[in-house]
């Protein structure tokens, strides 16, 4: 993760701004200006780490929107303290060495990015480790927060999931509402093998078998099932494997009301993918806190 990359900076002086973090009133009214501190960052559950790295770099954006931070900061962490890497309850993540007022106002937001991208990384490891053993690969989707997917994804990385679609442009998915606009499935994958940009693979959702059947004839590359069950998915792969061949392997994606409790029937069917949206859009933050001393 480049977290010097331009649009993850991006990403964090907005976080900052939103926050007023360079104008923060309390700090500046009882915090000595010379004052240094030290800071840690406890964990304060067992959970997945990710977003390390971003500590150390809203520091370096936080002095570059104030412009009178004169001060040099530490940022220390353990060898074996690194993004996937198992926290236990009441361990230490890092230690931050810096100005005061500094440390103070940018705690939230570095709080803030550590415990989302540390609860998608957690949720997607416990669906990693529920279907371990199969052929079936944990995906994430879209469904991001606005403005934050390049992290989510990232998280989801940190947890032992797979990148799905990183935007629009990132492969063709006719869903059913493309389906519908095109006059059904055959005329939308006649147009989609038409116009499409390179060698992009394309992928249709199905609902039903029928819908499969008819995905199939008209050359889908791959299949995305939608809200079937675990009895028809393992039948749509079975269909599927009969109408693959040496040059032409058709991966098979399930989607739709898949939770932890039933993650594994879905796997057992030997789907290659399960994409699971709750990864990113209902994640619970990993519980972390910050305590201040003076240096």
């Amino acid at each position: 993760m480049d977290w010097n990359s331009r649009r993850l900076t991006a990403i964090l002086e907005n976080a900052l701004v939103e926050d007023r973090a360079t104008r923060d009133a309390t700090s500046y009214a009882c915090i000595d200006a010379n004052q240094r501190a030290s800071a840690t960052i406890i964990s304060k559950q067992d959970c997945i780490l990710a977003g390390i790295g971003c500590v150390a770099r809203i520091l370096d954006v936080y002095a570059a929107l104030d412009g009178a931070v004169t001060a040099h900061y530490e940022v220390t962490t353990h060898p074996e303290i690194f993004d996937g890497v198992r926290l236990h309850k009441g361990q230490s993540v890092a230690v931050i060495r810096h100005n005061a007022r500094v440390i103070l106002s940018c705690e939230r937001v570095i709080l803030n990015f550590l415990q989302r991208m540390s609860g998608i990384a957690t949720l997607t490891r416990k669906f990693v480790e529920a279907v371990s053993g199969t052929h079936a690969r944990i995906l994430d989707t879209r469904k991001t927060a606005p403005g934050l997917r390049a992290i989510d994804k990232y998280a989801v990385r940190c947890g032992g999931g797979q990148n799905h679609r990183l935007d629009l442009s990132d492969g063709v998915l006719l869903k059913g509402n493309h389906i519908g606009l095109a006059g059904g499935i055959a005329p939308a994958l006649e147009r989609a093998h038409r116009n499409r940009r390179g060698s992009q693979p394309i992928e249709v959702e199905v609902r039903t078998l029928d819908e499969l059947e008819q995905a199939l004839a008209n050359g889908a590359e791959a299949v995305l099932l939608d809200n079937m069950s675990p009895e028809d998915v393992r039948r749509a792969v079975e269909r599927c494997a009969q109408a693959q061949t040496p040059e032409r392997r058709i991966p098979i994606e399930c989607s739709g009301g898949i939770r932890l409790e039933n993650v594994r029937a879905y796997a057992d069917t030997g789907v290659d993918f399960i994409s699971i949206g709750l990864l990113t859009h209902s994640t619970h933050a990993a519980d972390m806190s910050l305590r201040v001393v003076p240096a």
